[in-house]
């Protein structure tokens, strides 16, 4: 398994009346995604990798993640997980949306969404 990027996931209220301290003020104002309760707002220099990602409740796990990491190989990661005997948050799913990920709850407490783009 590689990374490939990771993201902040910041809890907010509402993430519509959040957004514009974002975009606005921080200047991340290419919306990559919105679906409502979680969306992506990166800047509009896309060399500098700079996001951040607005999460009011996931929409089918149990817990909200802090980060998520975009790995190549999200079942290999995942059965990496098992292996190692961490806790699974929110199982392996292809979710909707087109994202494939787990969710899995690191040693000192906080949960990590683990994810690959399904194609």
């Amino acid at each position: 398994m590689r990374v490939i990027r990771i993201l902040p996931n910041l809890a907010v209220s509402d993430v519509s009346a959040a957004k514009g301290f974002y975009t606005d003020f921080l200047g991340l104002s290419t919306e990559a995604f919105n679906l409502g309760w979680v969306a992506r707002y990166t800047s509009p220099d896309s060399d500098t990798g700079v996001a951040v990602q607005l999460v009011s409740g996931d929409a089918s796990a149990p817990e909200d993640s802090v980060i998520s990491v975009q790995v190549d190989d999200v079942d290999d990661a995942y059965a990496e997980a098992l292996r190692l005997d961490y806790e699974i948050v929110h199982p392996l799913t292809t979710e909707p949306w087109g994202v494939r990920r787990f969710f899995v709850r690191a040693p000192d407490g906080n949960v990590i969404n683990v994810a690959a783009h399904h194609s």
